[in-house]
């Protein structure tokens, strides 16, 4: 059975704005050795499935400064506001990078992004019946254009590459298994 690693010490490194990196020495359960970790400690994230009423979903594009590409995604952000749950951080990220609101927001998956180096979580949450009603509302560093597409074509994005950002595709078929009636929604 796999037991947890006691935690010995644990250092701060450096805090670098939108995440901070932690060295921990732990032991291991198993052989009594010491080894040091190093962990990149974050807020959580949001991801929103923004549906439609005639069943498009909301896309962005957008430049990404780590892979230097222009990728194709779901809206969403850091849930950077204290207090704030999943759903309105959802509700408030989609507005601002699209301008769509919509009804129901409900969580249906929090997925580990890299449990390997991370200490976070991102949520997914689907928001139903969205439609343009706001201005948007660009954080400083970005520039986003607004993709609306048909839910049948998401399949056909991904095989092919043009959707690519893994936690984006995690999402995409947490929302195919709610479709499915697989997983029921959680609250937050």
């Amino acid at each position: 059975m796999i037991k947890p690693w006691p935690q010995l010490d644990s250092t701060l490194l450096g805090d670098f704005k939108v995440f901070q990196v932690r060295k921990d020495l732990k032991q291991s359960p198993r052989t009594g050795r010491q080894h040091e970790f190093y962990v990149l400690d974050t807020v959580d994230w949001v991801n929103v499935i923004a549906l439609t009423p005639d069943q498009q979903i909301v896309l962005v594009e957008q430049y990404r400064h780590g892979a230097n590409t222009v990728e194709l995604e779901i809206p969403g952000g850091v849930m950077d506001v204290p207090g704030e749950t999943p759903s309105a951080t959802a509700i408030r990220e989609l507005r601002e990078e699209t301008g769509y609101a919509g009804e129901h927001p409900q969580v249906i998956g929090t997925l580990l992004p890299n449990a390997a180096i991370q200490s976070n979580c991102c949520h997914t949450v689907l928001i139903e019946d969205c439609r343009l009603v706001h201005p948007v509302h660009f954080d400083h560093s970005e520039d986003i254009v607004t993709r609306l597409v048909p839910v049948e074509a998401i399949p056909e994005l991904v095989a092919s590459g043009r959707i690519r950002h893994c936690i984006v595709v995690a999402a995409l078929y947490r929302f195919e298994l709610w479709r499915r009636g697989l997983i029921p929604p959680q609250t937050a």
